[in-house]
């Protein structure tokens, strides 16, 4: 257990935590909508401050992240908890877990040196936030990221996007990359799917790179909840006005959790949204959770293809100190 940042007591024993977007005001002996993060005595403590209950040896690729360190390793964890209840979530058993079991806190304890000083012995480039919210364990990744750069390690965040602005600026020197999930893009989605709302993501978004944190975005493409060509165009424009360079990764989604009414999205699906994203100018949009060209990066000026990829190995990269080894066009990214 650890004090958490950002807090200030309110009156009556309460304590406002904006960490997050949900800015919840914590009754004494409560607990916010993270469930990580608990009113004692008017002080907010965080509950997974070392409580590491997943640990891997992630390639980049999977986080998504195309354009940052391709072919290179990152050292993955996760706490329990998340400030989303996502009715589709993959990682529900821990993401979930306190919500779920009446409030359990597992996890191994786990210090930020001791999360270093493992992605050096196993050979990883990175740090990745991931599985859960890094968010709602910020002090951990915090403290850890600030040694990883000591370490000359870069930091991945994999998160909904639902920071706010004075926690994202904290961490903003010792972050390097970012895949924010762009879940839909209707609040009504945000409201029944995910328990949050879109306005805050979008924000986020924004800052991120106002910030120069290298982002790619992923959408998950759910039949019949933001599948149709007018939100994917709607989702599509909104990265284009951040920026043509951020990568945009469409993807499949197959029926998990609490959403199994809905069947596995069409390849076709994931086709047209692709080609959405390209019509509505964006440089860089991939198919994920299926194999094939849509894995592919291509150069954006000359089209040749310079990143091939099957699955999560790159088996091809032909870009030369960030440049089109072809054409010599400046290819987005931390290469």
């Amino acid at each position: 257990m650890k004090q958490a940042m950002f807090q200030e007591l309110k009156e009556g024993g309460k304590v406002q935590c904006s960490l997050c977007a949900h800015r919840c005001l914590v009754a004494d002996g409560r607990r916010g909508i993270c469930a990580v993060r608990e009113n004692r005595g008017g002080v907010l403590f965080s509950l997974v401050y070392d409580r590491v209950i997943a640990r891997n040896v992630d390639p980049i690729e999977k986080k998504p992240l195309f354009h940052f360190l391709p072919g290179s390793l990152s050292y993955s964890i996760a706490t329990p908890g998340c400030n989303f209840r996502c009715l589709h979530c993959q990682n529900a058993d821990i993401s979930q877990l306190p919500r779920d079991r009446g409030g359990s806190i597992l996890g191994d304890s786990v210090t930020p040196g001791q999360i270093v000083a493992s992605a050096q012995a196993t050979q990883c480039s990175s740090i990745s936030y991931t599985y859960t919210e890094p968010t709602i364990y910020f002090e951990l990744a915090y403290e850890t990221a600030r040694l990883a750069v000591d370490a000359g390690l870069k930091n991945v965040f994999v998160t909904n996007g639902y920071i706010t602005a004075e926690a994202l600026r904290e961490i903003r020197p010792f972050l390097h990359a970012a895949n924010i999930d762009l879940k839909g893009f209707t609040d009504d989605f945000y409201r029944k799917v995910c328990g949050a709302k879109l306005q805050p993501v979008l924000d986020a978004i924004r800052l991120y790179k106002e910030l120069g944190i290298w982002i790619e975005l992923t959408t998950l493409v759910i039949p019949g909840h933001n599948d149709s060509d007018e939100e994917l165009g709607k989702i599509a424009a909104f990265i284009r006005s951040v920026g043509e360079d951020v990568p945009w990764h469409v993807s499949r989604f197959h029926p998990t959790y609490k959403l199994m009414d809905k069947p596995r999205t069409p390849i076709e699906t994931l086709r047209r949204a692709r080609q959405i994203g390209l019509d509505a100018g964006l440089r860089y949009v991939y198919e994920g959770n299926i194999p094939g060209e849509g894995e592919e990066t291509l150069c954006w000026s000359c089209k040749k293809s310079l990143v091939k990829r099957i699955g999560f190995a790159v088996k091809e990269n032909r870009v030369k100190e960030g440049a089109c080894s072809y054409c010599g066009a400046v290819i987005d990214g931390v290469w």
